[in-house]
């Protein structure tokens, strides 16, 4: 038998040379390696596997021809990191890189928002396309297209995670009912829907236009004040009532108006759905929640600020659409004792601290998230990636969907009525307050 040969290694080095690393390799590589040393906590606490991960990406990273597929690649590493803040971000020699475009012209919404109830799934909303064929608030959603609607939802949320970056399933699933509906006009939809007294339909939606980016409640109450960041009233049972659609710097001194014109309310609801996050002074934002004179020491420590402070009894509202600096302000009041929450879900789970890593080709950079906002929360976990639990969980039902009844407005009136003591530290009373 005769004995084999082999080449020496530098000989076959020399005779087959390893490929050039591509620049948009390079940028992967740097990429990955980065994140895992900025982002370490948060990639362990949310158990993602980031060497799987690394190795999907880096793999695709080879086949990547051209700065506009370099730029889709790293959107979907970002996705796989699960941060809801986290961006690609483009430096001055990639400013002129575009997203590809597929063909398809701009999104629209179907004139309509979804919720969960129970094992449903229900129309929260209808106006425009949807309202013109016969969909109304309540009606159960049975099937789209053939397929049911828990199944249709999920495929949808599985699809736009890839490329788009949720820091929780609540997150996704309220996104999937609302800007996540989004597609192009002239889109048609097949579905079957049931009505309150079990008789089924069929309807075929065709998106026309219609704004998908969700903006709270069900249903306002009548006649409210304020803009579009801060809207105020009372509702119909004589309680303040409070909507936070984003919290803008000086959003402590917008609460003043509000709390001006209710004053002497015997209870308020301050309502944080869809709160699409901003910046804020905390202290002074929460001391309009502390009577004149005292402080508020359950937790953390705030004195009592602005004209007119409020001292009774608050119940606050949340969802999956409360972001970033929305489930600080909300989360405020359940963590430190001052209110007692409620909410369909937890808040989307995506308050942290960022970093920027800029990377090598000079092409883009990467905004991602390195650890948790409010660590005094969930047990010392924070924030980012579980969000503000409430309370007590209250879903929409039907029947006041169907009646314009918004049904944690309703659920926060019940409880200010009869308040849960044992849940809330705060008690009017010791503060001076009714």
């Amino acid at each position: 038998m005769r004995a084999r040969s082999f080449l020496p290694l530098a000989l076959l080095a020399a005779l087959f040379p390893a490929r050039a690393q591509s620049v948009y390799e390079a940028d992967v590589r740097f990429a990955t390696e980065a994140i895992e040393k900025n982002c370490g906590e948060l990639i362990a606490s949310k158990a993602i596997e980031w060497r799987a991960v690394s190795a999907e990406i880096e793999s695709e990273a080879k086949g990547v021809e051209s700065p506009e597929q370099h730029l889709v690649l790293l959107t979907k590493l970002l996705a796989r990191l699960r941060d809801g803040h986290a961006e690609v971000r483009p430096l001055d020699k990639g400013k002129d890189i575009r997203w590809p475009d597929d063909g398809k012209g701009e999104r629209t919404g179907p004139g309509m928002f979804l919720c969960r109830s129970g094992n449903k799934i229900l129309v929260k909303n209808a106006w425009s396309a949807a309202a013109q064929v016969g969909i109304e608030p309540g009606t159960e959603l049975v099937s789209v297209d053939g397929a049911p609607a828990a199944e249709w939802l999920a495929a949808r949320i599985a699809a736009r995670a890839d490329l788009v970056s949720f820091s929780t399933a609540q997150h996704a699933f309220y996104d999937a009912c609302h800007r996540g509906l989004a597609e192009p006009a002239g889109t048609r939809l097949e579905l079957e829907l049931k009505d309150a007294k079990g008789k089924k339909k069929k309807r075929t939606l065709t998106y026309t236009k219609a704004n998908p980016v969700p903006w709270g409640p069900s249903v306002f109450p009548p006649a409210l004040a304020g803009d579009e960041d801060v809207r105020y009233g009372k509702t119909a049972k004589g309680f303040g009532y409070v909507h936070l659609r984003r919290a803008p710097e000086d959003l402590p001194e917008r609460m003043d108006a509000a709390l001006a014109a209710l004053e002497g309310v015997p209870g308020l609801i301050l309502d944080f759905r869809a709160n699409g996050g901003g910046g804020f002074d905390h202290e002074a934002f929460m001391g309009r929640f502390v009577p004149s004179g005292k402080s508020l020491a359950f937790a953390r420590s705030y004195a009592s600020a602005g004209p007119h402070p409020y001292g009774g009894r608050i119940v606050a509202i949340v969802d999956a659409g409360a972001l970033s600096a929305g489930e600080t302000a909300s989360g405020m009041f359940k963590e430190d004792g001052r209110a007692y929450l409620i909410g369909e879900s937890a808040t989307a789970g995506m308050s942290s601290q960022k970093t920027t890593i800029e990377l090598p080709s000079g092409l883009f950079a990467l905004y991602v998230s390195t650890g948790s906002n409010m660590q005094r929360a969930n047990g010392g976990r924070g924030l980012e990636g579980l969000g503000v639990s409430p309370h007590e969980l209250v879903e929409y039902q039907a029947k006041d969907l169907a009646e314009g009844v918004d049904t944690l407005i309703r659920r926060a009136e019940e409880l200010l009525a009869k308040f849960p003591k044992s849940a809330v530290p705060y008690d009017p009373a010791d503060f001076g307050s009714r």
